[in-house]
């Protein structure tokens, strides 16, 4: 887990692996948070509704 992490973020980051060894917890916290919207409001029953009309599933199985 820990190398597909240090892989995963040597990607995302440009980090080389000495950097992200010595990164601590916080800092890959403060940073991955920072590419999260800033605002995580849940979808309200009417947008959700709406979007369901708008995006049906489509259907499966049968005919």
């Amino acid at each position: 887990m820990a190398r597909r992490l240090s892989g995963q973020t040597a990607l995302i980051l440009g980090w080389r692996p000495e950097e992200f060894w010595t990164a601590t917890p916080a800092e890959l916290l403060a940073i991955f948070s920072a590419a999260l919207p800033a605002s995580t409001e849940a979808v309200d029953a009417q947008s959700l509704a709406n979007l369901m009309e708008q995006f049906p599933d489509a259907p499966t199985g049968g005919d």
